[in-house]
């Protein structure tokens, strides 16, 4: 498998950031979630979220090689059998997911930094607090943070249910090219 995408397929970089990011995502939400019902005498409660925001350092870094990776090595193009809508969905379900993932990685620093601590990264090192002290930036950044993790759990289910319809109705590459799989001859599919 190649490492840059290319015209047909994506390459192993890409697919690789998707599926890390893809498990990030899924386990940052369900601790995240996980960890508002904890209270001051629970064992986690100071270990549960340096995790949270380590692994959420960690998933901002990733972020931003994903996001320079698809300015250096394009997408491949969408399918020739997939209709304008659903190119248009994809698209504009792709970017949102970007943005969500983008504001989620700040709030979450904003709600880090709002007593002007850095955020420890595996206590390795801190990221500094650049921005502390504002109006409510806890509990605003916080709304933000649960709301938009909410959303992106909802558009990465869509988003995994339209590759499940292309693979198991449409029977096309779609899913096979991000899974690094050997793509299906068109005259396979009968398309």
């Amino acid at each position: 498998m190649q490492w840059r995408n290319s015209k047909d397929r994506f390459g192993w970089l890409a697919t690789s950031l998707h599926w890390v990011m893809s498990v990030m995502v899924v386990g940052l939400a369900a601790v995240g979630l996980w960890m508002t019902s904890l209270n001051y005498y629970s064992p986690w409660y100071t270990s549960a979220p340096f995790w949270h925001k380590s692994v959420g350092l960690v998933f901002a870094a990733l972020l931003l090689v994903r996001l320079l990776w698809r300015w250096l090595s394009p997408a491949p193009a969408a399918l020739p059998t997939h209709s304008r809508v659903e190119r248009m969905a994809a698209g504009t379900a792709q970017w949102l997911m970007y943005a969500a993932m983008l504001i989620i990685v700040i709030s979450g620093y904003l709600i880090s930094t709002a007593k002007g601590s850095g955020v420890s990264l595996f206590g390795w090192f801190d990221v500094p607090a650049l921005i502390s002290g504002l109006p409510e930036q806890a509990d605003r950044a916080g709304a933000v943070h649960y709301w938009l993790a909410l959303g992106l759990l909802g558009l990465a289910g869509l988003h995994a249910l339209g590759a499940l319809k292309h693979h198991l109705i449409d029977k096309d590459n779609t899913l096979r090219r991000m899974l690094g799989m050997r793509l299906r001859n068109s005259t396979e599919n009968g398309k």
